[in-house]
């Protein structure tokens, strides 16, 4: 098996939260899986936070932003568990690629369709 080139910055903190193995290797993964969508992304910030003076279903906070160029993309959510919050922000951030991914094919089809309709007049 060929060997992974990582691109993108992972800047990766947390605010009362003990940083293991497992919850590291969950946002790359995650941060993988949104590279193969779009491997334009610069950086990746994740903050994984817990915050005890909250409802417990909604203590821990996984707030990620990927910098890539034109507008940057940022999720939140507040889980009671931190995995289920970071899987829920990688999903929000996802449907933030494949929208912007929609924007931009359906932008070449008007652009293409404009251009068929000059040259069919064009040629009239």
């Amino acid at each position: 098996m060929a060997p992974c080139f990582y691109t993108m910055k992972l800047i990766l903190s947390t605010h009362n939260v003990t940083l293991t193995k497992t919850l590291e290797d969950r946002v790359v993964k995650k941060l993988e899986q949104l590279d193969h969508l779009d491997g334009r992304a610069i950086d990746a910030r994740v903050v994984l936070e817990h915050d005890h003076r909250r409802m417990p279903e909604r203590q821990f906070t996984c707030s990620m932003q990927l910098a890539m160029r034109g507008p940057d993309l940022f999720a939140e959510a507040r889980e009671s568990d931190l995995y289920a919050a970071i899987d829920i922000v990688a999903k929000k951030i996802e449907q933030q690629i494949r929208k912007r991914h929609s924007k931009i094919k359906a932008r070449k089809h008007k652009d293409a369709a404009k251009l068929k309709e000059v040259k069919r007049k064009i040629g009239a």
